[in-house]
This record gives C-alpha cells, sequence and structure tokens, in this order.
C-alpha cells in the first residue's frame, strides 16, 4: 500500500512540475499593432514589418505577442483602439501613419511608439529633432508629401500634352493632404500646368470624383499618397481603365494591380525598419536614443500594358530610370 502512494504522490509532484516551471518563465512582451486602414491591405507590410522583428530575435508566437487593431479607414475609432492597447499593457506601440501615431500619443505619456509618417516628424511636433527624438516616441520618415512634386514632374513625362491635371486627396487625413495640395500647386506653377483638387474619404466619393473627371475631362489625374487610396486601389484601377484616365499614384502595390504608375518610397521598407525598432524597444533601448530614420529606398514603377491601354508611348529615359516596369 505504501509504495502504492508514494506512486501517485510521485505522479501527482511530475504533474505539478511543468505547472511550476511554466509559472516561473516569463510572460513574452506584448506588442500593439494600429493601423487606420484594414488588414487585407497591408499583408506585404506585415510580413516586412515580422521580418524586421525577426532581424531582432522575436518572432510572433514564440517569444512575443501581438495585438492588431485595425480602425478600417475609419479615423474617429482610432482613439478607442489606442485605449484599448494601453489597458492591454503592452510594450510598445507601433503606428502606421499621422492618424494613428496621433491616437497613441493622446492614449499614453509611457508606453513606448514606434510611428511611420510621410511628413517631417519633427514639424509635426512628435519629436524634438531628428537625432535625439527626446521623448517617448521614435520611427520612421518615408517622405510623401515632398514627393508629389516628382511624381507630377514623372506624369508630365509620361504624359508631355498634358495641360490640366487633377489632384485626388483624402481631407480626413488633413495633415499628409495639406501637403500634397502645397507641393502640387507650386510645382505645377513651375510647369505651367492647371490644377483642380477633389476630396474623397469614401468609396461613394471616389466614383463622385471620377463624374466630375468624365464632364471635365483632365489630361490626367494625380492620387494622394494615403492608405485609404492604397486600400482603394482596385475601384481607383477599374475607374481609370473605364475612363481611360492616365494616373499616377504613390505605392508599387497600385501599378501592380493595373495603375499607370507610381513614385514613392518603398513601404515595405519602411515597415521592415518599424519592425526593428520595435524589437530594439522590446530588448530594453529608449525611444529617445533612437534617431528617426529617413527613407532612402525610392521606386518609380510603371506599368506598360496599362500605358499601352492608354495609347501612350513610355519614353526611353523613363524606362531606363524605372525600378520595374510591367509588361
Amino acid at each position: 500500500m505504501s509504495s502504492r502512494r508514494d506512486f501517485i504522490t510521485l505522479l501527482g509532484g511530475a504533474a505539478a512540475w511543468p505547472l511550476a516551471a511554466r509559472a516561473q518563465q516569463p510572460a513574452v512582451p506584448l506588442v500593439g499593432f494600429l493601423n487606420s486602414a484594414s488588414p487585407e491591405v497591408f499583408s506585404d507590410h506585415l510580413r516586412a514589418f515580422h521580418r524586421g522583428l525577426k532581424d531582432t530575435g522575436f518572432v510572433e508566437g514564440e517569444n512575443v505577442a501581438i495585438v492588431y487593431r485595425w480602425a478600417e479607414n475609419q479615423m474617429d475609432r482610432l482613439p478607442a483602439l489606442a485605449a484599448d492597447l494601453v489597458r492591454r499593457q503592452v510594450a510598445v506601440i507601433t503606428t502606421g501613419n499621422y492618424t494613428a501615431v496621433l491616437a497613441a500619443k493622446a492614449a499614453t505619456t509611457t508606453i513606448p511608439v514606434v510611428f511611420m509618417v510621410s511628413e517631417d516628424p519633427v514639424r509635426l511636433g512628435l519629436v524634438a529633432n531628428l537625432a535625439r527624438p527626446d521623448g517617448s516616441l521614435t520611427g520612421i520618415n518615408f517622405f510623401g508629401g515632398e514627393l508629389t512634386a516628382k511624381r507630377l514632374a514623372l506624369l508630365r513625362e509620361l504624359v508631355p500634352t498634358a495641360a490640366r491635371v487633377a489632384v485626388l486627396v483624402n481631407p480626413a487625413n488633413a495633415t499628409v493632404t495639406e501637403t500634397t495640395v502645397r507641393e502640387v500647386e507650386a510645382a505645377a506653377r513651375a510647369m505651367r500646368l492647371q490644377i483642380q483638387v477633389l476630396n474623397a474619404s469614401t468609396s461613394g466619393e471616389i466614383d463622385a470624383a471620377f463624374a466630375t473627371f468624365v464632364r471635365e475631362r483632365p489630361d490626367a489625374l494625380l492620387v494622394g499618397g494615403d492608405a485609404f487610396f492604397i486600400s482603394r486601389r482596385v475601384q481607383l484601377i477599374q475607374l481609370e481603365a473605364r475612363h481611360a484616365i492616365p494616373v499616377t499614384y504613390s505605392q508599387r502595390q497600385q501599378a501592380e494591380a493595373g495603375g499607370l504608375m507610381s513614385y514613392g518610397a518603398s513601404l515595405t521598407d519602411a515597415y521592415r525598419q518599424v519592425g526593428v525598432y520595435t524589437g530594439r524597444i522590446l530588448k530594453g533601448a529608449k525611444p529617445a536614443d533612437l534617431p528617426v530614420v529617413q527613407s532612402t529606398k525610392f521606386e518609380l514603377v510603371i506599368n506598360a500594358q496599362t500605358a499601352r491601354m492608354l495609347g501612350l508611348a513610355v519614353p526611353p529615359t523613363l524606362i531606363a530610370t524605372a525600378d520595374e516596369v510591367i509588361e
């Protein structure tokens, strides 16, 4: 009987060992991922973010957990989503655009925030200076608005007869819109182009904007660099094809999906860098000591098939400078 009791005691102890061991293991750090868009738009960027985390030694599901919060292009949801991440006591919050950064910044002054913005973060008031951010925020500046003039020049090179260019912007993203309009108007004056600015914050407003284009027949269209327009790229490209309007976009995903041309910083590379900074903060680095990274990788993508459909001959100079020509 004694040996049986000892055996049962031994069994009970053996069952308790892994529980005790598990209790002693530190919990994996929790990362909050806050984005204004929807997840299906960001599959490539999420892979890049995970690659950056892995470069610093973190793999989701193994030694780090991630809580994803998507606003689905409803900007007014961001403050509540940011507050939820703070309640969950995440170790760091990573954000995808200026509106999301503001929501995170308003929700916490103690949790580190890694941002990705298209504007100068010093001018936006996010950091004291680029080399030493001097607070709980740091991240990546991928130059969105500042590239607008270059995008307009490339569009003019591809459509040399263009005299009137429409510009589509998202007023819900006021900071990016203001920079885009300011830059495009200055560039248009220098090129002697007429500019017409139209707003769209919903799918229906995109349709309405194209109805205006059909009535007024501009020679080309520049679509602002906004996450909402990336998420609506299929709709925009179908309208571009239906109405035979040459359109330039900010991201290669849009040209890959059938848009005429895109020029902008590589968001894939920017998201990888966000992943690296997130990992470094998880390892103990302070945001104040991590300089803001400025994008150095820019991509010109031309969809030659769309150009042919629009009756446009792509100049050899553009083909030579393009990072990718889609045939």
